[in-house]
């Protein structure tokens, strides 16, 4: 019994140490030390207050809870800029008497990326995510919270994804 507990501890010795460089946010080694996010503007048709400051700071959160760079405020190796281009409520589905039976919020962000260390990296980009919802249910307050940070989430995820994950 010892003697096969060492086995499959040799084993994962072995093989967790030929994974090299990779981390488990999937980023790799990341020729960076310091990042930025400018402010994004809100420059959609439909205005929700603070979704600017919501989302910048959302980019943020995830840039720092997925790597070890440094966020400043000028001078970054790496610097996420855009404005929020779309903000848009549409109906979805429709019941029997042509009402609407779900509405959807979707939100486009159009984000450009610079790296001062490798600018083959170098993006500009659309990223783009949708919240559906009961049409019988207000947009507002904890339903509002739910469908911001959703969305929020997945292109967040998404601008990580593309600009240090290479996925």
């Amino acid at each position: 019994m010892k003697k096969t507990l060492s086995f499959f501890a040799l084993i994962s010795l072995f093989m967790l140490s030929s994974c090299g460089i990779y981390n488990f946010t999937g980023t790799g080694k990341i020729d960076a030390k310091t990042f930025q996010v400018n402010f994004f503007a809100n420059n959609a048709d439909l205005v929700e207050p603070g979704l600017d400051r919501k989302f910048t700071l959302a980019l943020q959160d995830i840039l720092q809870n997925q790597t070890n760079l440094n966020l400043v405020k000028n001078g970054a190796d790496l610097t996420y800029e855009g404005e929020i281009v779309d903000y848009r409520i549409s109906p979805m589905t429709a019941t029997a008497d042509q009402q609407a039976a779900q509405n959807r919020l979707k939100i486009r962000i159009n984000v450009r990326f610079f790296n001062k260390n490798k600018e083959t990296d170098d993006f500009e980009k659309p990223f783009e995510f949708y919240y559906d919802y009961p049409a019988t249910t207000q947009l507002q307050g904890a339903v509002l919270d739910t469908a911001l940070k959703e969305i929020f989430d997945r292109i967040t995820q998404d601008i990580f994804n593309e600009s240090l994950a290479k996925w």
